[in-house]
């Protein structure tokens, strides 16, 4: 049976190195995905972030400039130009058609919208109950399960802040008959100001976050992985020709003074440990040849004794 205790030495260095490596680079995997991993998330809102800046732009622009500018056209014809979440869902469709942004999805999802795509579902009317309870933060950004698989999103709450908004979405006796004569009377009413109706939201794919990380993962265990295995073979290599080989030597040396060769030498080239015990190894040489000089001559003494009696 293979063990350690069978290995020689140079393999035990060499196992041992190998056994460093694989637990730093294991070590260095686990942390370095948990951190690529937040800094894809962080890298991502922020650029929800800036698209829902964006979107929040479009929609104050609409209702500053674009709303007065057609307001008597819209009392006879619905113009959708005028809502601000239309204008907002258009440029970010624009802006979707560009490989940067095309992963992103956009909703202004809303408990009582005038249009039923504006729904908002299970998940989303949670998010504007939250919003809505005192202390409630601004922004609650996590991972979601969806239909289509999981989903990480930014949300902000949706807050009638404007009067403009109201004349819309206070009483149907209010809105626009071109607005009242496309969605009906019964949706979309008893808005007060200041009140959260909705939540604004920007979502991206969980793997698309997910791939980012395994990327950069990737790419910067190369490194990592290069580094270390530069590193370990130079050490083995400093071991081999500084401590493995010097005590093969030794180890050969005393091997032939265990048979009697006390003419063998052990020989260093160096001042620290090993050549340390090479000195040590040297003086214990000599004083076993002297004493094997003085046990030959005390033999022959006896001998010669021996001999003339």
């Amino acid at each position: 049976m293979l063990t350690t205790s069978n290995l020689k030495l140079g393999q035990k260095f060499t196992l041992m190195l190998l056994a460093v490596f694989m637990a730093g680079i294991l070590m260095s995997g686990i942390a370095l995905s948990r951190l690529l991993n937040y800094t894809a998330q962080e890298e991502l809102t922020s650029k929800a972030l800036m698209l829902m800046e964006t979107m929040n732009s479009v929609r104050q622009y609409t209702v500053d400039e674009i709303r007065p500018e057609i307001s008597e056209r819209s009392e006879v014809e619905f113009l959708p130009e005028t809502v601000p979440s239309y204008s907002a869902h258009r440029v970010f469709e624009t802006l979707q058609s560009q490989p940067e942004y095309q992963d992103f999805f956009y909703k202004e999802a809303v408990l009582d919208p005038t249009n039923p795509k504006d729904k908002a579902d299970e998940f989303e009317a949670s998010l504007v109950s939250a919003f809505q309870r005192p202390e409630s933060p601004d922004e609650f950004h996590n991972f979601r399960d969806a239909p289509g698989g999981k989903l990480y999103y930014i949300a902000r709450p949706i807050q009638i802040k404007q009067e403009a908004c109201l004349s819309c979405h206070s009483t149907a006796d209010r809105a626009p008959k071109s607005m009242i004569a496309l969605y009906g009377s019964q949706n979309g009413f008893g808005w007060e100001l200041d009140e959260i109706v909705g939540t604004q939201m920007i979502s991206v794919p969980a793997q698309t976050v997910f791939a980012k990380a395994r990327r950069s993962l990737l790419i910067t265990l190369g490194v990592f992985t290069g580094v270390f295995a530069i590193a370990i073979f130079l050490v083995n290599l400093w071991l081999k020709r500084y401590v493995v080989r010097p005590l093969n030597r030794m180890a050969a040396t005393a091997e032939a003074v265990s048979t009697g060769d006390t003419t063998a030498e052990f020989i260093t080239r160096t001042d620290d440990a090993v050549g340390k015990l090479t000195d040590s190894f040297n003086r214990m040489r000599l004083s076993l040849q002297m004493a094997m000089q003085r046990l030959e001559r005390h033999r022959g003494r006896r001998k010669g004794g021996s001999q003339s009696g």
